[in-house]
């Protein structure tokens, strides 16, 4: 054999070695099982919460506007101060007003002389009237019936301006009435007690009527603290899972160590629209969000208006509920096969989650691992706590499912051979 026979039939042979090889190791590969984290399918008791952010508001406060426009000459409270109902608040300079009250008193006294001058005329051409009747009855000849018309006349002209004088007290009057009224405007008292929460405005600044804008005569703010709310904003697809009386837990981020128990007392029926901006820019997106309001059992003594806080509304609760992790539940195309009723799925195909995202064919499930085979089975879930889905139907108590890893169960088929991963080890400091 020559030489460059047998240089041939070395090279086939390494080839040949090669090829099997690589056959050799996808055929391992093929064979080889994923490592995944396995578990039981448990009973866990079960919490359904909405997590939600706001601030901190009383229950009840007031906003002192200014009625009237004026110089403010004195304060006679400070932010922070408690105050009782009819407390004297602030002073408005009253100058021009008191000017008003003695300018329409003296309209008063003028019209109330001119009304008491136009009786006195109406009482004297009734008299005239009545002799001039009295006249024409006993003799003709004495007076004439033109007399007699002329005081009908008289009378009825004396009865208009008497009326008329009448009216203008009675404008002069009202008139006096207003005056007063703004002149009482500028000593302003407490509405009710409770703590000034707010002082907007300081001695010799002009206060104006908030005639367009709230913020523009807006003088204090009086809050009744002994009841607190927390007003959180919910976003449209937690609100409808909320009722009245729900449990929440509310913390406050001036007071980070504790947290704050209450109730929900009111949900609003009509949403807070909020401009959002999209990725590509726009602010045309509106984040739909409902006000709710939590009422606090224990409030903190030195809690205040405006503070930020973050409640957890709990809305369900299950005990002992037959379980899944949220990380095992993943969707699948599924054909449901005759015997997957008694595997321990639904016998009927069960309706997916979020119809307008998934096909006819798709099924939220689990993957449940059985001689180290893991086979997709639908599930019908209920409530979710922070780490376990509710099963409804699907699996039984005691059967071993895939829980992970996220990536695991996405590239995971159906029929993929499996084996529990083994604990990474931990890494080891350098010296």
């Amino acid at each position: 054999m020559s030489r460059g026979m047998k240089l041939g039939l070395f090279l086939a042979v390494v080839v040949v070695g090669i090829a099997g090889l690589v056959m050799a190791g996808r055929a391992k590969k093929r064979n080889a099982a994923t490592e995944v984290r396995l578990e039981k399918v448990a009973r866990h008791d079960l919490v359904s919460a909405v997590t939600a952010s706001g601030k901190i508001d009383a229950k009840t406060k007031v906003d002192i506007s200014a009625d009237i426009t004026g110089r403010i000459i004195r304060i006679g409270v400070k932010e922070g101060d408690m105050v009782t109902k009819g407390q004297f608040l602030l002073q408005i300079d009253p100058s021009q007003y008191e000017a008003s009250v003695a300018r329409a008193e003296g309209v008063v006294a003028s019209s109330q002389a001119s009304a008491v001058q136009a009786k006195a005329n109406l009482d004297q051409a009734d008299r005239a009237l009545t002799r001039a009747r009295e006249l024409a009855k006993s003799t003709s000849t004495l007076i004439s019936p033109e007399s007699v018309e002329q005081a009908q006349t008289a009378k009825e002209v004396a009865d208009a301006n008497y009326r008329a004088a009448q009216a203008q007290l009675d404008q002069a009057r009202a008139s006096l009435r207003e005056a007063k009224d703004q002149l009482s405007k500028t000593r302003l008292l407490a509405p009710m007690s409770g703590r000034v929460v707010r002082l907007a405005v300081e001695e010799g600044e002009v206060a104006v009527p908030g005639t367009f804008s709230r913020e523009t005569g807006l003088l204090m703010t009086i809050a009744d603290l002994s009841v607190i709310l927390a007003k959180v904003n919910v976003d449209e697809t937690d609100v409808v899972r909320l009722h009245t009386g729900d449990s929440v837990a509310v913390t406050i981020d001036a007071f980070p160590d504790s947290t704050f128990t209450g109730r929900v007392t009111k949900i609003s029926n009509s949403a807070q629209l909020a401009t959002s901006t999209s990725s590509s820019g726009n602010a045309g997106d509106r984040a739909v969000d409902f006000d709710v309001e939590v009422t606090l059992t224990n409030p903190p003594a030195q809690v205040r208006p405006d503070l930020s806080c973050s409640s957890r509304i709990v809305t369900d609760t299950r005990s002992k509920a037959l379980s899944v992790p949220i990380i095992a539940l993943t969707v699948r195309q599924h054909q449901p096969v005759p015997n997957e009723a008694a595997a321990g799925a639904a016998a009927t195909p069960l309706p997916p989650r979020d119809s307008t995202a998934k096909s006819a064919n798709e099924r939220e499930g689990v993957f449940v691992v059985r001689d180290g085979i893991a086979t997709f089975r639908p599930v019908k879930v209920g409530i979710a706590g922070d780490e376990y889905f509710e099963v409804l139907e699907g699996v039984h108590e005691g059967e071993t499912i895939v829980a992970g890893t996220y990536q695991a169960i996405r590239d995971l088929k159906d029929g993929t051979k499996v084996k529990a991963a083994t604990e990474p080890a931990r890494a080891t400091k350098k010296s």
